[in-house]
């Protein structure tokens, strides 16, 4: 079963899931669903989508069976949110390599800017029929 507009994120990652809960937060129409890149669901998205082995580091998004990663992937989400936030993706004019390269940079520092948790965020009840894993 694949999903239109599907996030994939780092579950134990603070950073990951305070951007999920802020896609949450600007996106009222529910368009988005997600999984951790943990859970066994996310693995068989991927493999469904003949996706190869993708680093914990990056939010992958999935839209109607394209595949996004890193700063694709955050910026085609923000173009689906609520309020003045599609503007942000005027920055798809920046090279790829550009926006990636400071992606990384986030990626790679963000356990020890933002922490990390033991295990995966829980949504409440009203939530939880978003999140696929847990769903």
């Amino acid at each position: 079963m694949l999903v239109s507009k599907l996030v994939l994120f780092d579950g134990v990652c603070n950073l990951c899931n305070s951007s999920i809960q802020f896609i949450i937060k600007h996106d009222r129409a529910a368009k988005f669903k997600f999984a951790p890149l943990q859970s066994p669901l996310a693995a068989q998205h991927l493999a469904d989508l003949k996706v190869g082995n993708t680093p914990i580091s990056s939010i992958i998004y999935i839209e109607n069976d394209a595949v996004y990663q890193k700063s694709t992937a955050a910026l085609k989400i923000a173009k689906h949110l609520d309020g003045a936030w599609p503007l942000l993706y005027a920055f798809m004019i920046v090279p790829k390599f550009i926006r990636d390269r400071v992606y990384d940079f986030i990626a790679k520092n963000r356990y020890k800017w933002f922490g990390k948790t033991e295990a995966c965020w829980i949504p409440t009840p009203e939530l939880r029929a978003r999140f696929l894993a847990t769903a």
